[in-house]
């Protein structure tokens, strides 16, 4: 399994800000148009220094747990006011085991919706934290999102030997990547690490297909950059169904807490055109530029490489 736990985290002073990048995908759950709560929870995380991935509402667990593996989260937030919420939380621990990433932990929270009972069976299963009314008023909001942070406050690049053992295979032909180890490796040359060059070096001089053209997209914010791509994206894949695409996108860091919102996801319907487990149709991949006067991440050209 990729990833593992560190120490588990004092969470006794929740206001101290993150030492790792921890990345968060927050969704309400399918079924679910009630997305005030959660535009809240996602708003506080990124004040607080979390780089969010944020989904909407009416999310399917599949949906949720493909971005967290694919975006090599260490948090999913979620709210759900559907009545389904026991049935939904309980099949997304078990897609993250599925998929290799038991490690990332699950939070979520429906008022009165989820009833005690419910809480303790759910933290029972697996989930992490279901918070409660009684909850929101002891710790209020800034608390609860304090502790989740603290809760995912750890390297992935600290766990990354698997992923990278995997890549070697890759690269020699006799095996192909998972979608979680996909994700490591981007994190691994996405951090400042020693395995950052190990990975790169894993990798050929040259790409063994001549032609893979690479486009990039600008403009201002809200201009509909990601619906665009979206759309090319989905017209691409109807003319060439055998081919695959990958999206990395750069949203601009938070000057003071670091934080970031990493929207684009939220407009790439052309994520769910073919589903797998190790090759999707189009691959997305969020990064946070972690400088305020940069335009694009560090990052970006090793992550090309990669893909």
């Amino acid at each position: 399994m990729l990833g593992g736990r560190s120490k588990e985290p004092d969470v006794s002073d929740s206001r101290v800000p993150p030492v790792n990048k921890v990345r968060f995908v927050t969704a309400a759950s399918l079924f679910d148009g009630h997305d005030a709560a959660i535009n809240i929870m996602r708003r506080i995380l990124q004040a607080q220094g979390a780089e969010v991935i944020h989904l909407g509402h009416n999310r399917s667990v599949a949906e949720v747990v493909d971005a967290a593996v694919s975006e090599d989260a260490q948090g999913i937030g979620l709210s759900s006011y559907q009545g389904g919420h026991v049935e939904y939380f309980k099949y997304m621990v078990e897609r993250l085991k599925q998929a290799g990433r038991a490690d990332i932990k699950i939070f979520g929270g429906g008022g009165g919706v989820i009833v005690p009972a419910e809480i303790a069976d759910l933290h029972e299963a697996g989930v992490a934290r279901i918070f409660s009314p009684d909850d929101g008023r002891a710790l209020g909001l800034e608390g609860m999102i304090g502790q989740m942070i603290a809760a995912c406050d750890w390297n992935p690049g600290d766990q990354g030997s698997e992923a990278i053992a995997s890549l070697r295979k890759h690269v020699a032909g006799e095996g192909t990547l998972s979608m979680a180890a996909l994700g490591r490796l981007l994190t691994l040359v996405e951090s400042d690490g020693p395995q950052r060059q190990e990975v790169l070096d894993c990798l050929p001089e040259k790409a063994t297909d001549p032609v893979v053209p690479v486009v990039g997209f600008t403009g201002t914010g809200g201009s509909g950059k990601s619906s665009l791509v979206d759309e090319i994206c989905r017209r691409f894949m109807t003319q060439f169904p055998d081919r695959r695409v990958a999206v990395i996108s750069v949203d601009p860091s938070r000057r003071r807490t670091g934080g970031a919102l990493l929207g684009d996801r939220i407009r790439m319907n052309s994520l769910s055109l073919v589903a797998g487990e190790t090759a999707p149709a189009v691959f997305m991949r969020s990064q946070a530029t972690r400088q305020a006067h940069r335009a694009t991440s560090q990052g970006l050209q090793a992550a090309i490489r990669l893909l």
